[in-house]
Parts: C-alpha cells; sequence; structure tokens
C-alpha cells in the first residue's frame, strides 16, 4: 500500500501573532496541541514538523516529534513542506496539516489518505463544510469553495461564490447555507473550504516550481495556481470544521473549547466509577 506523511509546517514569525506556535494553550504549546491530534490518524505512516527556527525544533523534540529543519527563505508552508517531500521518496501521498489548528479532526486526516489511495486520479485533496453561520460567508477572512457536481473545486474566493450577495443586502441565520442563484432557478451553497491538503507526491513537488499565478495574486488563495495549471482538486464535505489559531484572542477561545472537554470526559469518568 501507499505511504502517506504528514507533514505541519511551523514557523516563529506571525503578523498578528508572533511565536504563536509555542503559544500556552490549556498547558501546552499550540504546535503540540496539533500534534497529539495527528498522532491519532490511523492512516499515517509517517508525522513529521517542519520548520526553520531552533525553538521550535527544540521543543518538538522535547516532546518526542520527528523535526525536519527547512530553509528560513520560503514563502509558504506548501513551499516548506515540499522541501521535506523531496527527501521523502518512499512516500507516494504527502499530506499538509496546519501548525495553528489544535483541534484538527484525525478521522479527517485518514479520510483524505483514504481517498488518494483509492483513487490515483487524484492528485489533491482538500475538504470543505457548511457555514455554521451563513452570515460568516460574507468575511473575506472566510475562503469559499464552489464544487462542481463530482464534488471538485471549481474556484475558491475570498469574495461570495458563486455569484454576489443576494440583493436583500446579506445573508440572514433564517437562510440556512443555501441562496437561490437567479435564473438557473437551482441552489447554491456556501462553502467554507478547510485549510489541511493532500497531495500526490509528484504533483507537489511540480506545483511548487509553477509561477504564482495571476488568480493566485488576486485572492490572495495558493491552491488557484493548482487549479489555474488545469489540477482538479477534489473536496471532501465534513460536517463543520476546527478553528485555526490567528491571534492571541482565538487562543483564549480554543482553551475554553478544550477546558470544557476536558471538564465533560471527567464527568463521565466520574458516573461511571460511580
Amino acid at each position: 500500500m501507499s505511504k502517506a506523511v504528514g507533514i505541519i509546517p511551523a514557523r516563529w514569525g506571525s503578523t498578528r501573532f508572533p511565536g504563536k506556535a509555542l503559544h500556552q494553550i490549556a498547558g501546552k504549546p499550540l504546535l503540540r496541541h496539533v500534534w497529539e491530534r495527528c498522532r491519532r490518524a490511523k492512516k499515517l505512516d509517517e508525522l513529521i514538523i517542519a520548520t526553520d527556527d531552533f525553538r521550535i525544533a527544540e521543543a518538538a523534540f522535547d516532546w518526542g516529534a520527528e523535526v525536519a529543519m527547512t530553509s528560513p527563505n520560503h514563502a509558504s508552508g506548501t513551499d516548506r513542506i515540499a522541501e521535506v517531500a523531496t527527501k521523502l521518496k518512499g512516500f507516494a501521498h504527502i499530506i499538509n496539516i496546519q501548525g495553528d489548528e489544535p483541534l484538527i479532526d484525525p478521522k479527517l486526516i485518514d479520510r483524505l489518505v483514504r481517498e488518494l489511495r483509492r483513487d490515483k486520479k487524484i492528485e489533491m485533496i482538500t475538504a470543505a463544510h457548511p457555514f455554521e453561520d451563513p452570515r460568516e460567508a460574507e468575511s473575506p477572512h472566510q475562503v469559499k469553495v464552489v464544487l462542481n457536481s463530482l464534488g471538485e473545486a471549481l474556484y475558491f474566493s475570498r469574495a461570495l461564490i458563486p455569484g454576489s450577495a443576494p440583493r436583500s443586502g446579506g445573508l440572514s441565520r433564517d437562510c440556512g447555507t443555501e441562496r437561490k442563484t437567479g435564473r438557473l432557478g437551482k441552489r447554491a451553497a456556501f462553502f467554507r473550504h478547510q485549510g489541511i491538503y493532500g497531495y500526490r507526491r509528484d504533483l507537489l513537488l511540480r506545483f511548487v516550481r509553477w509561477k504564482t499565478s495571476p488568480l493566485e495574486r488576486a485572492e490572495s488563495l495558493e491552491q488557484l495556481r493548482a487549479l489555474e495549471n488545469g489540477v482538479r482538486i477534489r473536496v471532501v464535505m465534513t460536517g463543520s470544521g476546527s478553528p485555526g489559531v490567528d491571534t492571541p484572542d482565538h487562543a483564549r477561545m480554543i482553551e475554553r473549547v478544550i477546558a470544557s472537554a476536558g471538564q465533560r470526559v471527567h464527568g463521565r469518568k466520574r458516573l461511571s466509577a460511580g
């Protein structure tokens, strides 16, 4: 069976949150939460943290992670994982896992690997889910994806797609995640893109050699480079996504979620013991 590796790119620099990879959340560095969740995935043959920062590398070594040191000149996490992938000739599938999503679902990682192994025509795969609150789709900070009938990405955008916002002036909570699409008379859902990717290794190595594309520059979305070069991106749908940590406020919110989940687990254990 084709081997799969999960790679978590991690850097120290962040415009809004410097050093967030090692920011403490519920007693552990953010990156360690991500790593521990990924270790619960059953389909990964190996898990690597890719970084150019010795502070991150030293901390990750201390908790037992495998670390690959990379160039400090990479423009993106994709470039960073590609450097690591060039040395992993025994792995057919590369899973790019965001280093700032401490609640990443291990089952989603397994699902991407399973799909890559099942269908050899898939070169690139990612995930999406309906917006819990449709009004969030109006935010340019939320990346939307529209799909074709085969479950493949047609386009990614920070704007509302397909088309523009409804004439009524926006989305309401009552309208769900769907709206009418005008002349077609059909309904189109707004799906939030999740920043996890699976690649066939040869596609990843080609991808990072392609020049930045016009749509990619316009939207500041790297995945559009793949679409502009003819790559078909499979999108798996999930019921919900995992929040990322972009600011200290997000970190505090995640900490409350983790604390609440821990209290529920301890409560069930006490009930079982009783």
